[in-house]
């Protein structure tokens, strides 16, 4: 057990502005022309080259960029693959997924509120990229970012007050707005709601920067990586690996929750050790015994034994975790982990879309398990039951949500292993009916 003390220093501040630093203090949204004081013209021709702008691919490349919607996909990757598919009749279409389906992450939200011109310069340096004609930011339904951000899109149009050489102002993007549940931000759930109205994930063959919207080549990105993608533009692959390290370089944004004195949204350096965010954070109110790294369809990790484990997802993978989406939550130690995880899985099996095996019936099984052993009323076989169905599930459904819970549980019964005998026992902690309410948080 070990309390997280506050004595970690805050990232440097470096000469040039990054994600974070212009965040308005107030909360309030930076405007375009604060936007424009700020970080300065975009410095791009307003036209949209036919085929892609190959230079500012191969600079993405060099600074090594990587998708920070969960899967740490290398973005250059993707935005040529786009716009190799590209044709006079299929024309590119940039997708801006800021869909939080996960109440773990708070991050994308954040970034949106305060500084959604840096998410829409990305969006036109990405249209840029892959030659794409128009965009869709997503975001979810019955939430005020969707008039936030129509109104920075309606900033952005073709006046006489428009800088010159402030970017291809009158580029087409349109807000949607998704229904607000745990699956619907997947990038084929996007494209499929795009299409027909019905954000469920579809097969994950084609992917979508081969047959997207409107069977077009579709870049699907998270808003922070197009945050990112708007810096390394403006200031070169160079500053942007002035951070980080050389195999995980740059910054992310991550979402500290749970036990912390100031939870929130933080900038860190990738690389960083575990404990940095929790100590920026203000450290945990108490000891703490493990903590959620990646989401609800995360890992547990032990604490204090990987206090130190670099923030990379190599790093994390190495360690039997993920960095996926990026978020952090202590579990104090007075808390029953097997009971938590129960609570967990019973909620992201009620957020599936129902249409695959692994989710119909894989998750609310293993959930149903877990809680038999988080209440002390397992029978005699039922671990090696819930072990057997761990090893089936990944892999099998049309998006990576069975997958994520079956290795929060598997992680679950091995962190939590010395609470484990007693739990199958029949003799359950007394923290076991009353499980930490990691849904809803931070």
């Amino acid at each position: 057990m070990t309390t997280i003390e506050s004595t970690w220093p805050a990232p440097a501040i470096t000469t040039r502005p990054g994600l974070s630093h212009g965040w308005p203090r107030d909360g309030v949204t930076m405007g375009w022309d604060e936007h424009l004081a700020l970080y300065g013209p975009m410095r791009a021709s307003r036209r949209i080259p036919r085929g892609g702008d190959r230079a500012l691919v191969d600079a993405v490349r060099q600074a090594g960029l990587r998708g920070r919607g969960g899967a740490w996909f290398p973005t250059h990757v993707k935005l040529a693959e786009v716009a190799a598919g590209a044709s006079r009749s299929r024309p590119p279409i940039v997708v801006a997924n800021g869909c939080e389906g996960d109440p773990a992450s708070n991050k994308d939200h954040v970034l949106l509120g305060l500084a959604p011109h840096l998410v829409l310069d990305g969006i036109e340096f990405a249209a840029r990229a892959v030659g794409a004609t128009e965009a869709v930011i997503c975001v979810h339904r019955d939430d005020m970012m969707a008039d936030v951000l129509r109104e920075a899109v309606d900033q952005r149009r073709p006046s006489g007050t428009v800088p010159a050489g402030a970017g291809p102002a009158g580029f087409p993007v349109r807000v949607a707005e998704v229904p607000d549940r745990y699956v619907a931000s997947v990038d084929t759930s996007l494209v499929n709601f795009l299409n027909t109205g019905v954000a469920r994930p579809l097969a994950r063959d084609p992917r979508p920067s081969q047959r997207g919207v409107d069977g077009r080549p579709t870049l699907v990105d998270n808003v922070e990586t197009l945050a990112h993608l708007a810096l390394i533009a403006r200031n070169g692959p160079g500053w942007f690996r002035a951070r980080g390290t050389e195999d995980a370089p740059g910054t992310a944004l991550i979402t500290v929750g749970g036990p912390v004195r100031m939870p929130g949204v933080y900038e860190i350096d990738l690389g960083s050790p575990l404990g940095q965010p929790l100590r920026m954070a203000g450290g945990t109110d108490g000891p703490v015994r493990a903590v959620l790294v990646g989401g609800l369809g995360g890992r547990w990790l032990p604490l204090p034994a990987m206090g130190n484990v670099a923030l990379t997802d190599p790093c994390l993978r190495a360690a039997g975790a993920r960095l996926g989406i990026a978020s952090l939550i202590p579990l104090p130690a007075h808390e029953c982990g097997l009971a938590t995880t129960a609570s967990v899985l019973r909620y992201l099996a009620d957020e599936s879309a129902g249409q695959c095996g692994p989710c119909m019936f894989g998750l609310p099984a293993i959930a149903d398990d877990m809680t038999r052993i988080a209440d002390g009323t397992a029978s005699p076989g039922l671990l090696n039951r819930l072990w057997s169905r761990l090893g089936v599930i990944p892999g099998r459904g049309a998006c990576a949500h069975p997958d994520g819970a079956a290795g929060l549980a598997a992680s679950a019964l091995e962190v939590f292993a010395e609470d484990l005998s007693a739990h199958l026992a029949g003799t359950p902690c007394g923290a076991a009916n009353d499980p930490y309410p990691l849904v809803g948080r931070p």
